[in-house]
């Protein structure tokens, strides 16, 4: 079981997500005003608040959605879970599609440190089912 510590969006690809108060998401679809929301796999972007708090032990200055995630939890590693995976939070379900991605060009973060922690670290699911989450919400891996 996971806590989520941050929910984040941006209404731009490429930047940094926004810590916001609650988020709402649409099933098939993704956050509601979120730049990543569409028909597609990544929907929604998960990364552990731990691996997270491991990047800023080294030095790193990083917000939550720093790395361009959504959902900030702390207590699951998602990048030892298997594509497939099913996550529940509240009424929302969503499904691991992808472990990591290739870095944007540039980023800030690498410049800064020498690495990101998103590519190798950062899920993307799809969502089965819609509602909302909130800091503070429970998020239990179901299958």
């Amino acid at each position: 079981m996971g806590k989520v510590i941050a929910v984040c969006t941006s209404d731009r690809k490429g930047i940094q997500k926004t810590s916001v108060p609650e988020i709402e998401i649409v099933e098939d679809w993704g956050i509601e005003g979120d730049a990543h929301a569409g028909k597609w796999h990544r929907q929604v972007s998960l990364l552990s608040f731990d691996k997270i708090e491991e990047f800023r032990a080294r030095g790193a200055e990083v917000e939550d959605g720093a790395f361009g995630e959504n959902l900030v939890v702390q207590g699951i590693d998602f990048a030892t879970l298997p594509i497939g995976t099913k996550f529940k939070c509240n009424d929302v379900v969503l499904e691991l599609t992808q472990i990591g991605k290739e870095c944007h060009s540039g980023c800030a973060i690498f410049k800064k440190m020498g690495e990101c922690i998103m590519p190798k670290q950062g899920v993307f699911t799809k969502v089965l089912h819609g509602g909302v989450i909130r800091p503070g919400d429970e998020l239990e891996i179901v299958i």
